[in-house]
């Protein structure tokens, strides 16, 4: 999956009214490909499981996604094991 669109697919969540469950684990998706998820995240209400194990997600965009999910707590699960993250980033995941 390409950069480009990575980017719009995390886009694509902002109006997205019907998606539950995203699996774009294995894409190679960057921290900034991560802030672009978060973004998108911060308004969707109903996506309740995400899976972005094994992508190229590190410290800084774990960081995204943990404020995105502090400000929507529609999310049950999200998966980022085998992205790299520091230890005491761990208690969010």
């Amino acid at each position: 999956m390409s950069y480009t669109y990575r980017c719009q697919s995390a886009n694509a969540l902002v109006n997205n009214t019907t998606l539950t469950t995203l699996d774009l684990s294995e894409n190679r998706i960057p921290d900034l490909g991560a802030q672009h998820i978060a973004n998108a995240l911060v308004n969707n209400n109903t996506l309740t499981t995400l899976n972005l194990r094994l992508n190229k997600i590190r410290d800084e965009g774990i960081q995204h996604l943990s404020n995105a999910l502090a400000s929507n707590t529609t999310r049950r699960t999200l998966d980022v094991c085998g992205n790299g993250i520091a230890k005491e980033q761990n208690g969010a995941t």
